[in-house]
This record gives C-alpha cells, sequence and structure tokens, in this order.
C-alpha cells in the first residue's frame, strides 16, 4: 500500500492513533477527529509516520520532555496545540 492510499484510509489511522497509555488515546484521537482532515497531504503524511514510533518516544515527545526529530517537530507542535 502506498503513502497516498494509508493517509486516506481514516479508519485505519485512527485505530493506530489507539495507543498502550491513556495519555496518548487522548493526544492523538483528539487531534486526529478535530484536526487531521484539515491538514495538507505532507502534514498528514509526517502524522501517519509519526504513530510508528514507540509510546515512550511520542510521548517524550508530546509533553516536551524530548525533542523529535526536524521532519517531525512541526507535526508535533500542532498536536501538542
Amino acid at each position: 500500500m502506498n503513502m497516498n492510499t494509508e493517509i486516506l484510509n481514516f479508519s485505519r489511522i485512527r485505530w493506530q492513533c489507539r495507543r498502550g497509555m491513556l495519555e496518548l488515546d487522548i493526544l492523538l484521537l483528539s487531534f486526529f477527529d478535530n484536526h487531521y482532515t484539515a491538514l495538507s497531504l505532507e502534514q498528514q503524511k509526517r502524522f501517519v509516520e509519526l504513530l510508528a514510533f514507540s509510546d515512550q518516544e511520542l510521548y517524550g515527545w508530546l509533553i516536551g520532555q524530548n525533542q523529535p526529530d526536524a521532519f517531525f517537530q512541526t507535526i508535533v507542535k500542532e498536536i501538542r496545540g
């Protein structure tokens, strides 16, 4: 499956937002439900790629404990709100 098809599979992406940590579930699902469709195609791709990281990495980035690679900094800032 190519990335363009992947970013249009809303059910699959939403399911991937469900994580092992309640805090991540809340952050990611809220962002997905309220903002995903308004993102540019490039931002949607980055969001999908971001979901491949471990819960610990994502949580550290989203609470500002650690900084992601430059490639993900913009989408992480958007999720933080």
